[in-house]
Order: structure tokens, then sequence, then C-alpha cells
């Protein structure tokens, strides 16, 4: 597992493209037949990738967590973007297709992950933040995360968002995790741009073409960078920072925070006339 330390505004607007990448970019997450964990001191998060093809792979501990098991202390959220594939936790298997999710709580002592068809691997997309009570593990269908349809293609941000681990959701201690899908034509994300200094957030992009990227947005409103990203590559996003990105195709991305509160609509707008 992998630990990334925090950044400061005034340090991040000094930064190369290199330095950039080297600290907030995670990339390919999804190795076959292991699992990628980055613990970051961003509220705590872990993020993580795992791709089971010829065999079922757990959820390891790992000695910077001084815990017994993982989920000691902390939650987890799951979310397939592959092939079928199950997870089971504690003994109790949840079979997840595309786009569906599953929140274990703590306490969860045992985790695995399979793939159901080794010609079609399922990808596990995971975020972890410590936990204070224990929640019931939860499985949810995308249809039961209640897609919404939102922007439109004059603004080439036409998508469907559907929201998992959330107030009125899966109930989760801190996690708020979900999704986005952008219809072929579309290509802007997270627009109207904004920040949130009371939570972090975590973005996973998914389904980019492989001769395709993704440009991320991040920074301060007034001195914005960008990360090239590629598919499966991971951004983490400071709570002082804005996150928000231009694809040169239609992609989705999975979106995740942890930090002060649930509230989905908690935001700090940076109007796009007012970004440098």
């Amino acid at each position: 597992m992998e630990i990334r330390f925090q950044n400061s505004p005034a340090e991040t607007k000094k930064m190369t493209t290199e330095q950039l990448r080297e600290n907030f970019l995670i990339e390919n997450l999804m190795q076959d037949d292991t699992i990628q964990l980055v613990y970051s001191h961003y509220d705590r998060v872990i993020v993580g990738g795992v791709k089971p093809t010829s065999k079922a792979i757990e959820l390891p501990n790992h000695p910077e967590l001084r815990a017994e098991y993982f989920l000691e202390r902390r939650e987890l959220g799951i979310i397939n973007v592959g092939g079928n594939g199950v997870v089971i936790a504690d003994g109790i298997e949840y079979p997840l297709e595309k786009l569906e999710c599953v929140y274990l709580g703590k306490g969860t002592k045992s985790v695995t992950f399979k793939t159901s068809h080794e010609s079609s691997p399922a990808l596990f997309y995971l975020l972890s933040a410590p936990a204070h009570m224990a929640y019931p593990n939860t499985m949810y269908t995308k249809e039961q995360a209640a897609p919404v349809n939102l922007g439109d293609t004059a603004t080439s941000n036409k998508r469907t968002i559907y929201k998992y681990i959330h107030l009125d959701g899966i109930k989760s201690c801190q996690l708020v995790m979900g999704l986005t899908v952008l219809e072929q034509g579309s290509v802007w994300n997270s627009v109207p741009p904004h920040t949130h200094t009371r939570r972090m957030e975590a973005y996973f992009y998914f389904d980019i073409p492989e001769s395709h990227r993704v440009f991320h947005f991040m920074g301060e409103p007034q001195q914005t960078r960008h990360i090239t990203m590629t598919n499966y590559d991971a951004v983490l996003s400071a709570p002082w920072s804005v996150h928000f990105g231009c694809g040169t195709s239609n992609y989705g991305f999975i979106w995740g925070m942890a930090g002060e509160n649930q509230t989905f609509t908690d935001m700090d707008p940076a109007p796009i006339a007012n970004l440098l």
C-alpha cells in the first residue's frame, strides 16, 4: 500500500507536470490478479483497484493501519466497472454486475474478490474511509441508485448520475460514492466547477477508449492545473481544489468523498467565467 501525504495550495501551484502526476494521479489501478491500494492523508481515505482473473483475491491488512484487520475501524465502498464478479464478505456473497455497488461496514473481518468468467474479468474499484460505527453491509443495483439524467448536448455534458452511498441511499459513516456516465457526444464532467473544503474527493475514470484521454482540471479556481488521464486511472482532489474534466471522447467516472459531511449538494461554486 502506497502512502501519500497532503499538499498545500502554495506548493501545488509551483509543481511541474511530473510532480502533479506523482502527488495526485494514481495510475493503472486495474492489474491482473492483484490489488492496488493508495493511502491518502486527505481525510485518510484509501483508493484501490482489484482485477481478479484466474484466482480469488483477499483484501489484505496493512501494518500502516495498526489494526487487526482492514475494516476494524474502516468502511468500504466497492463498485464493479468490468465483467460479472462476486464480493464475499464474512462468508456472504454479493454478486455484482457492471455498475453495481456494495458497501461493507466497520467490523467486516474477511473480504474476497472473485471474477465469474475469466474471459471477462470483474474490475472492482475501492474507496475506504475511517468509520465510527457499524452500518449494515448493503448491495445496490444501478436501478436502485435512482438514475438522474442531467446536462444537455448543447453544452456537451449530457449524462446520467447514479448515487449509491449517500444520505438517501446506502447508509455510511462518512463515505459518499456514486458514478456518472456521459452520453456519446458529451465530454465535460462536474461543470459548473466547484470546491468543498469540508470534504476531499477522488475520481476514477473508466470506459475511456484506448486512443483517447481525459484532461482532469485541478487546483485553486484562480490557479488551475491539469492532469492527462487514461483508462482506469484515479486522481485525488484536495478539499481546496476544483475537480472537473473534459475528454476527447465520452466516458464514465466514479466519484467518492469523505470528510465533514455527506451532503451531496454542499459545494462552493467556482464559476467558469472566473477560472484562471
